[in-house]
């Protein structure tokens, strides 16, 4: 065993290595429950300046001092301690698991350790329906079944996924879109604003916008149109501005806002969602709106809490009770390479309704979200055919409904500090 003492991370090493967090190594980084192979299982050194990269960096921690946004958006509204990851693993399926609940029903467009037994364990993988790959090597997946879109749209309920770079910056000959906005990094750093592997309705025929087309005007935005529900995060600003916000609304920051490590970084992310938030309380709409910040993995960092498994798998890329093992029951479904939950990650919501400087202790994780939605807005339907959705816990916890708080929490974008 390999030993490493957790160290505090400051605002100069914001910047950090992306460490492995790969379907079958966080299992391991769990040995059983014990949760003492991280250093072994998911530690990554490999990493250029001006990335920090150190031994035992993959134990490491922010606090306060740093993500000092989000320290104080919790002291305001409302937090989990107790969320998970829907299944173990990367970026792709923490997208899907919140649309759909489900990472099973893939088909990609030749064989490839990212997709095992109709399941997507990795983000090795692009988007059929999509013109803008990150990868033009990675085989295309398409993911058939139903998707929390799909329910929006038989219901009626308005509803945008809005992502940073979906407006394309030109187009090809063929009239394919090429996404080729971006900006620099904290580390100072180009990066590609968009990356499909962040866009899960773009894996479904029902719900993607291959050639990144525009709504046709802002009463477009939400409805259905040529841009079918898939925009650009200037979308979003346009139809809240015109006081036409959609019921449902995804925000995907630009890359380089994405806290992912190694691309991003939390004072990157800070400014996306402080400016999110500025904004969002200045508008009219607030008085009605809950703004949950969630997040698509845990990026094989260090916790100390065990997920509850409730899905078991049984395939060769399960390692966490056993070689070939996650748990001895029958998957749901029967549908294997779904073990979970995954690690523990941060949920907050930050709404006039949500609880004041609270913590909430009840088991959630990623598709309790997308049960969020099917309970508010959709009479409690789910998606069936094994979709986490019916086993998730539900929000409650984070809000108070009686008793309302509607003022607004102004912060710094640079600092997190808040604004007098």
């Amino acid at each position: 065993m390999l030993s490493a003492n957790p160290q505090r991370l400051d605002r100069s090493e914001a910047l950090v290595c992306d460490q492995d967090h790969g379907y079958t190594s966080e299992q391991k980084a769990f040995d059983h429950g014990l949760m003492d192979k991280f250093v072994e299982s998911t530690e990554n050194t490999v990493c250029s300046p001006p990335h920090v990269s150190k031994p035992g960096l993959v134990m490491d921690y922010y606090d306060g001092n740093t993500v000092t946004g989000l320290w104080n958006y919790a002291q305001r509204f409302a937090m989990s301690d107790n969320s998970y990851s829907t299944v173990f693993g990367p970026t792709v399926p923490g997208h899907l698991n919140l649309v759909s609940g489900q990472t099973h029903g893939a088909i990609a467009s030749r064989p490839s350790a990212a997709v095992v037994n109709g399941t997507v364990i990795s983000t090795s993988v692009s988007a059929k329906f999509e013109d803008c790959p990150k990868s033009a090597s990675a085989p295309k997946v398409e993911m058939t079944g139903r998707n929390v879109g799909d329910l929006l749209n038989a219901k009626g309920v308005s509803w945008g996924y809005f992502s940073g770079g979906f407006r394309p910056t030109s187009r090809n000959a063929d009239g394919t879109a090429v996404c080729g906005s971006h900006h620099i990094n904290i580390g100072g750093e180009t990066v590609e604003d968009y990356h499909d592997t962040l866009e899960p309705f773009q894996y479904y025929r029902s719900t993607s916008n291959p050639h990144h087309l525009q709504p046709a005007s802002v009463a477009e935005i939400g409805h259905n149109g040529q841009a079918n529900h898939q925009y650009d995060l200037t979308d979003f600003w346009s139809a809240v501005d015109a006081e036409k916000m959609p019921a449902v609304s995804y925000l995907k920051p630009a890359v380089y806002q994405d806290a992912h490590p190694a691309q991003s970084s939390p004072l990157d992310e800070q400014h996306f969602i402080v400016d999110t938030m500025n904004r969002l309380q200045k508008s009219k709409d607030w008085k009605d709106t809950a703004v949950v910040i969630a997040y698509d993995d845990s990026d094989g960092w260090y916790d100390h809490q065990m997920s509850p498994i409730v899905n078991s798998s049984q395939s060769p890329q399960d390692a966490l009770t056993g070689d070939g093992l996650c748990g001895a029951r029958n998957p749901l479904a029967g549908y294997q390479n779904r073990c979970g939950y995954g690690p523990r990650q941060p949920l907050m919501v930050l709404s006039p309704y949500s609880k004041v400087n609270a913590v909430d202790h009840s088991i959630t994780d990623q598709t309790s979200i997308l049960r969020f939605v099917e309970d508010n807005w959709l009479g409690g339907q789910r998606i069936g055919d094994g979709s986490f959705d019916a086993l998730a816990g539900g929000l409650d916890g984070l809000f108070n409904f009686s008793h309302p708080d509607r003022k607004p929490l102004y912060l710094d974008p640079i600092t997190g500090e808040p604004r007098h």
